[in-house]
């Protein structure tokens, strides 16, 4: 009888492994590129469904998040692993399939995530631009019920920098002043919110009298209009010539010479992305005149282990369901190549605001 129960158990572990295997569609629409070039590479594929590794969870992917690392690809700046690739980092969406493998199932850290088929859950993970996402579970941050599927991606990647950065690339304190390049941006307008929460002034750099204004309702203390004022005239001005504590600078090639004039001594300039293109090789000399300290960080290796991505979900989602971080959405565009081209468009354009996403499903 023992003997019987044991056989029977098995086959229907088997045949459940079997049905959940057969659930999954043979195909899906990706979001990919075959080759570098301008946003006209950017193409809708039918590609097989991907192969679920046994430590992955499945994700049904709602909206993607549109970023400037999903250009740096498309461009060649950062080099694909393979043609054609599925481009993008960021997805929220539901869980529809857990992993296999029992000791994952059975590792402490995972038991924490508390994960389970319908979960909503956020994605930091290459290749999500897709209807369906296979996904390592330690990359994967689950949604509290007190934030939208849509707040979620609109403040993953920019939100999980901009915590993380403000932390360990420099701690911002209460007293220091700050200055953020593209401040009405996306990652922008996080990173002013989170500033003025830990009490430090802000100062920023927009384009237009519209972006300053939307900074100055999001916290920012002054704004500097690049394009019509001397933002290193300006920034001394306001700091009595000592310069900044910390310069948060996604811009890169354009600003980096006049970031070195407008930090003060031991001031931390944190690199945050390459907008305008990337920094040019320099002499570590350049930085010895004011003891600058210099950091290329990048979000994904502040969140490693699985530990570092439980405190930074829990740091992320508590600050949005508190109201202490609040996400701007540009505008939702469809799951079309066109959509996705318009989208990588609209953003390197300097014309945006806020977040860019895409609807992929309800």
């Amino acid at each position: 009888m023992i003997n019987l129960t044991r056989r029977l158990s098995t086959l229907a572990r088997q045949f459940s492994t079997s049905t959940s295997k057969m659930s999954y569609p043979s195909t899906m629409q990706a979001i990919s590129i075959s080759r570098t070039g301008g946003p006209e590479v950017i193409e809708k594929l039918e590609i097989p469904f991907p192969k679920v590794a046994p430590n992955h969870l499945v994700v049904k992917v709602q909206y993607l998040g549109i970023n400037f690392i999903d250009t740096y690809y498309r461009e060649g700046v950062y080099p694909a692993p393979q043609f054609p690739f599925v481009i993008g980092k960021e997805a929220s969406g539901v869980v529809v399939a857990l992993p296999t493998d029992e000791s994952v199932l059975n590792d402490p850290e995972y038991k924490k995530r508390g994960y389970k088929q319908g979960s909503r859950v956020a994605v930091d993970y290459m290749g999500s631009h897709a209807e369906y996402v296979s996904v390592p579970w330690n990359k994967i941050y689950v949604i509290p019920e007190s934030v939208s599927s849509l707040t979620a991606v609109s403040a993953l990647v920019q939100g999980l920098t901009a915590v993380s950065f403000m932390e360990e690339a420099y701690n911002v304190q209460k007293g220091d002043i700050i200055l953020i390049h593209t401040v009405a941006g996306g990652l922008g307008l996080l990173m002013t919110q989170l500033a003025k929460s830990r009490g430090a002034t802000v100062i920023g750099t927009t384009s237009t009298p519209e972006k300053a204004a939307l900074a100055k309702a999001n916290g920012a203390d002054h704004v500097i209009l690049y394009k019509s004022e001397d933002t290193v005239a300006r920034v001394l001005e306001l700091t009595n010539g000592e310069g900044v504590h910390a310069i948060f600078d996604g811009v890169g090639k354009d600003t980096f010479e006049s970031d070195l004039i407008m930090i003060r001594r031991k001031g931390t300039l944190v690199s945050v992305g390459n907008a305008s293109g990337t920094v040019p090789p320099f002499p570590p000399i350049k930085l010895v005149q004011k003891n600058v300290k210099l950091l290329r960080p990048t979000m994904n290796n502040y969140t490693v282990t699985s530990a570092e991505v439980l405190y930074y979900e829990n740091a992320l989602f508590s600050l949005l369901a508190n109201g202490t971080l609040k996400t701007q959405i540009f505008k939702e565009y469809p799951f079309t190549a066109e959509g996705v081209r318009q989208a990588q468009i609209d953003l390197t354009s300097g014309k945006t605001t806020g977040k860019l996403v895409v609807k992929v499903s309800d």
